[in-house]
């Protein structure tokens, strides 16, 4: 084997330190000859023979101490797979490649999700490389990749329905010579002539697939159907043209055409209902994708242009009649309507927008036509977003699926020899037909254990689940955090934004003299302060703006005068220092504001205040409602805010929440966090913020408010659009149902085989001397995966 050198890029070698750190993780790998790690060109140059098996073990090295390896990840369709054998092959293949650092390939949804390093190999050489083994990868990123892949699916939904058709019509008149008219002149050649064009035209891809596999030195379902009727099709055309030697035997020449064939039939038929109810697993993202317009209008010169979506630019002013969808995000420059957002927040209340509003693709306009500027196209947009993350997630696998993935690949091979057992064990303990029970028995076995019911047990229930959670509102990045949400007992929420709206509100403003309302709404409207908006917000329509100047005062509030009269609103620790009359009910109102947790701002002039003012952020409607849920779970609850203690507390109370820490940085939400895990709870982290980005990556579950800031969205594994708590208990119970069903589908599963292939192997004989027929074995391993998949759509109706 010749050695071989490649350079892997590292984003974050920097220092000496680094270099000394990487130098002791490689040298513990066996088999890598020789190494040098460079801090300037910031990359590891690795020597060795077995360059194929070591490359793993460095990846996993790197990625442990938390070095990030320069990747791009893609996810790809990949075409061609027949069973989940396929899917650990292809897979298995992609791992291989000298630059490849991760390969999932998911055959529920027919995805590869692949992370490799692209200046080692491009997706034209993963391409080629599952060429040569049977597959396909449809590297071609089209915009319109997901029609495309549509219409394979519809083309190879159809192709195979007209197999099945013609099989069928094959199959019918063989089934009734070979059950009821065997000994009819020349009834075996017109069952030679009736099986031959189901084996080998109709069920022609069993054949090839397994010859490709055979060359890859590999096997899957293709090898099992392949072997078992073609051994069922020669052992009957040799006593079709060969009965004197079994005659000479004393026996009966009996063909099995017709096991052949309609084995066959089977397969293909429940291929066929496989392929339809794959289909419907994916129903979530045509729904999402169906959200979006083909065609938007967009204003030029005054102009309506009728254009496709594709073509929309950023920064294009864009036209929404009532009705109409929204093509893209964007901001209101001119209208005012109400936006039904549903589709992607899951409410029911159309929201108000006006000019400065933002709008999302995919959401309808209601009430009367705006004009939005384009801000964001393409795949960039929050429905695109949604579609790809649904995507990734849904081809992404559980820790279940991993173990099953294993199982699935050795089980091939294992039914193999357990088929050549039974043969053998037949030829020696069978009486005077101990041939032909012996083949019929390994034929048999070769037929019942497909393991496609294996395959698809934990991907539909997956795909099913995830395409749920977008309907509603709850977008879920992997299977792992879908598997794992059903363990939480510990929840940490932030209070700003996650439990409170994070839009700070006038709770109330009382008027002791209510003379100069204009003067205040002026004040206020001129001032850059996150509370002025509150104030003009709460002062509404019913004031004029004057014409004044407003001075701030550092760190105490604005000051303006009004024919000839000063007047001040800022903070009531001010009113002292300006030597302002405070009465005791100026002081009572403050007291009680205080209990009430409020911000407190007053407006004054020189000789007395004339109002005060009470600002706090709102709690959220659904807030109360999801803590005592959570509680109803037995969750442990904690609020963690870099808020102050009075405040903390005073939110705390009101939505019942046992556990708080108030003042709090980043890195103590992430220390607490950590605290918690030692004590062996699962952990739930629930932030909005870049401050929560930390305790995010650390949580077990990450979940992120959909109306926060999107560098924690992107950490979190979990996404609430909208921001409703409420949401995270739906996401509880979806995970619950999910990891239920999957356990439901993999016990069907393997009860199938545990039970199937020793009745197939004919252990019923000595007792009862019941053989089972290789047809319905074929019928028995079609109806496996039928019923796999048939009980994960159940999924979709369920309540969470």
């Amino acid at each position: 084997m010749d050695t071989q050198n490649i350079s892997i890029p590292i984003l974050n070698l920097n220092t000496e330190k680094d270099v000394s750190t990487i130098e002791t993780l490689l040298a513990e790998i066996e088999n890598l000859e020789q190494f040098i790690v460079d801090s300037k060109t910031k990359s590891i140059s690795i020597t060795a023979k077995k360059l194929p098996k070591v490359l793993p073990k460095v990846y996993d090295a790197l990625k442990q101490n938390k070095f990030e390896i320069n990747t791009v990840q893609k996810t790809y369709p990949v075409l061609n797979m027949t069973c989940a054998s396929c899917a650990s092959s292809s897979q298995a293949n992609l791992q291989r490649q000298i630059g490849v650092v991760n390969a999932e390939v998911n055959y529920g949804n027919g995805m590869g999700k692949i992370e490799f390093i692209p200046n080692l190999i491009t997706p034209e050489k993963l391409k080629n490389t599952l060429n040569n083994v049977g597959f396909d990868l449809m590297i071609d990123e089209k915009i319109n990749q997901d029609e495309e892949i549509e219409q394979l699916h519809e083309k190879k939904y159809k192709d195979l329905k007209n197999k099945v058709i013609y099989a069928l019509i094959f199959g019918f008149p063989l089934f009734i010579i070979g059950m009821f008219f065997m000994d009819m002149p020349y009834g075996n050649y017109i069952m030679w002539a009736l099986s031959t064009p189901i084996l080998f035209i109709f069920g022609q891809q069993f054949f090839v697939g397994a010859w490709k596999q055979l060359k890859n030195k590999s096997a899957n379902m293709d090898t099992l159907v392949a072997l078992s009727t073609s051994v069922a099709y020669i052992f009957s055309v040799f006593n079709t043209l060969f009965p004197e030697y079994w005659h000479s035997k004393g026996l009966h020449a009996h063909p099995y055409f017709e096991a052949a064939g309609l084995i066959i039939v089977f397969i293909l038929i429940g291929k066929l209902l496989e392929e339809r109810a794959k289909g419907n697993t994916s129903e979530a993202i045509k729904k999402l994708i169906g959200l979006q317009p083909n065609t938007v209008t967009i204003l030029r010169d005054n102009q309506q242009v009728e254009t496709k979506i594709e073509d929309v630019q950023i920064g294009d002013l864009i036209l929404a009649k009532p009705g109409e969808k929204i093509a893209v995000d964007g901001k209101i420059v001119q209208g005012e309507s109400f936006i039904d957002e549903s589709s992607l927040t899951g409410e029911p209340i159309p929201v108000e927008k006006g000019i400065n509003s933002e709008v999302f693709s995919g959401t309808i306009n209601q009430q009367s036509s705006i004009q939005y500027k384009a801000l964001k196209v393409g795949n960039q947009t929050l429905l695109a977003q949604i579609i790809q993350s649904v995507k990734n997630a849904q081809g992404s696998k559980a820790p279940v699926q991993k173990l099953v993935d294993k199982i699935a690949g050795i089980f091939v091979p294992i039914v193999i020899v357990i088929a050549l057992l039974t043969f053998v064990t037949w030829l020696i303990l069978g009486q005077e037909n101990a041939f032909t029970m012996a083949l019929l028995s390994m034929i048999t076995v070769l037929v019942i254990a497909c393991p496609c019911a294996l395959g698809l047990a934990t991907p539909t229930a997956i795909m099913v689940g995830m395409g749920k959670g977008a309907e509603n509102g709850i977008l879920i990045k992997n299977a792992e955090s879908l598997e794992l949400a059903k363990k939480i007992d510990t929840i940490i929420l932030d209070k700003t934004g996650t439990i409170t709206e994070g839009k700070p509100k006038v709770q109330e403003l009382i008027w002791l003299d209510n003379s100069a309302k204009d003067i205040l709404f002026t004040i206020e409207n001129n001032s850059h302060h996150p509370l002025a908006k509150s104030i003009t917000d709460f002062l509404g329509d019913e004031v004029n703006l004057l014409h004044l100047n407003v001075e701030d005062i550092s760190g105490k509030g604005l000051k303006s005068n009004y024919n000839n009269k000063n007047y001040y609103v800022g903070k009531v620790g001010w009113i002292d220092e300006l030597n302002i009359q405070k009465t005791n009910e100026v002081n009572q109102l403050i007291d009680s504001f205080s209990n009430k947790n409020y911000t407190i701002s007053f407006f004054g002039d020189d000789e007395k205040v004339l109002a005060l003012i009470g600002i706090s952020d709102q709690i959220k409607s659904t807030s109360i409602e999801a803590i005592q849920s959570f509680h109803e779970k037995g969750i442990e609850v904690w609020m963690v805010t870099g808020d102050n203690e009075f405040s903390g507390n005073a939110i705390a109370k009101q939505v019942g929440i046992d556990h708080v820490v108030a003042n709090a940085l980043p890195n103590d939400k992430m220390d607490i966090i950590k605290d918690l895990q030692k004590k062996g709870k699962v952990v739930a982290m629930v932030g909005d913020g870049i401050n929560d980005s930390a305790a995010l990556a650390q949580a077990d579950v990450s979940i992120a408010m959909g109306n926060g800031s999107d560098i924690a969205i992107d950490v979190a594994e979990i996404t609430l659009i909208g921001g409703d708590l409420t949401k995270i208990d739906h996401a509880i119970n979806l995970s619950k149902q999910t990891v239920k069903t999957i356990h439901q589908n993999l016990f069907w599963a393997f009860i199938y085989n545990i039970i199937g292939i020793p009745i197939a192997a004919g252990v019923l004989y000595p007792f009862n001397g019941f053989l089972l027929d290789p047809m319905l074995a074929g019928a028995a391993m079609a109806l496996s995966s039928v019923s796999v998949v048939t009980n994960s759509l159940f999924l979709k109706y369920k309540k969470i």
